[in-house]
């Protein structure tokens, strides 16, 4: 409460509000007197009434004669029906309109199109301070269920209160593409230690032994990336140079890959990489331009795979051998598991993660180096 451009009465408003929609406050729990509240935000008992009454009159207090204001009825509260025809679902995801989340979106939103039931989107930009605003928009709304995608999975859930929040006004949620290790929800998520495992295994099936791999960590789809990366090579029993093996941050994805790649294509021809296996098509696309810029081509100097089968993976002149993400179905998928959870009021712990087979899609950007060498 230091915004001093905002009236009294509206800062202490959205305090009083965040402690119903994080339910430090639940239903039909007594609030603090008008004096307690004044004496604690050293404001005027007239400031303090204008706050409640604004907050009786939108429905979220309600008052008893002689024995104070009380919180009302949730303003979430859903009629947990066998229809989801007019109900209002929540999606927060990182982005909207870049790489594969618009399509993703699509999914969820046309299969609630289908259903009669409303989306209500908010992206957090890959922040943790916007996911927070954003768990607590939706928290005001009267919403049957939410997908979400959370921020930078890795780097733990500042935002816990917020998911006890859900579960105390029994908002059911489900989880896209990883979830926070703190988090009991359904997750649906492509099985990324089994894909970079098997984007690895090609490389190493293909005659390639020179191989370095790019991955950002601050999500667990990277770290799992990863994990996969080398177990390929730790079955074959064959080391994996520490220096070409990169991770990074989201903050860090156009500079640090691109830096170490320069680097390694500094050194003379047979200590170089002769293959790289990227985070996702969009860094694959921008490791493209760095080696155009030391004149040379992908597959003929040097093989490489991406992770998505986004569109970026067809849109230069080098076609991506790429790893698929399900994308359009993830999204219908995760409709059709909240809707479960909705209507049939099922404990969210009951239900099993929805994992995808990460496939392997073959085009120009590897080469055959057993060929060469036969």
């Amino acid at each position: 409460m230091k915004d001093q451009q905002t009236p009294k009465y509206i800062q202490l408003k959205q305090e009083i509000l965040s402690w119903i929609v994080t339910a430090q406050f639940k239903p039909h729990d007594r609030l603090p007197s008008e004096n307690e509240i004044a004496r604690r935000f050293k404001m005027s008992r007239q400031t303090v009434r204008q706050a409640l009454g604004d907050l009786e009159q939108d429905g979220w207090l309600y008052r008893t004669q002689g024995k104070g204001t009380f919180v009302a009825e949730s303003q979430t509260a859903v009629d947990r029906k066998s229809s989801p025809i007019g109900m209002t679902i929540g999606m927060i995801t990182t982005h909207i309109s870049d790489y594969i989340f618009p399509t993703i979106v699509r999914g969820v939103e046309s299969s609630l199109r289908e259903r009669g039931a409303r989306m209500l989107l908010a992206s957090t930009d890959n922040e943790k301070s916007k996911e927070r605003d954003s768990l607590e928009s939706m928290l005001h709304e009267p919403l049957a269920g939410l997908i979400i995608e959370p921020t930078k999975s890795a780097e733990g859930n500042p935002n816990f209160d917020f998911f006890l929040a859900l579960d105390a006004r029994q908002i059911p949620y489900v989880m896209l593409n990883e979830r926070y290790t703190d988090v009991d929800a359904p997750c649906l998520k492509v099985d990324d230690e089994l894909g970079g495992y098997r984007a690895a295994d090609y490389l190493l099936r293909m005659g390639h032994e020179r191989i370095a791999g790019f991955f950002k960590t601050d999500d667990y789809q990277g770290v799992h990336r990863m994990r996969g990366f080398l177990r390929a090579f730790r079955e074959r029993k064959q080391p994996v140079a520490a220096d070409w093996v990169v991770r990074y941050s989201s903050e860090e994805k156009t500079s640090r890959p691109l830096e170490a790649l320069e680097r390694m294509l500094e050194r003379e021809a047979e200590e170089r990489p002769t293959a790289i296996f990227c985070y996702n098509d969009e860094l694959a696309v921008r490791m493209l331009d760095i080696i155009r810029r030391r004149g040379l081509s992908v597959p003929d100097d040097l093989s490489m795979i991406g992770f998505d089968d986004s569109n970026l993976a067809v849109a230069t002149e080098v076609k991506l051998t790429t790893i698929v993400h399900p994308k359009t179905s993830m999204g219908a998928d995760a409709v059709e598991l909240l809707m479960k959870l909705i209507t049939q009021r099922t404990p969210r712990g009951s239900w099993k993660d929805v994992v995808y087979e990460p496939t392997l899609v073959e085009r120009e950007s590897v080469k055959d180096l057993k060929e060469k060498n036969a």
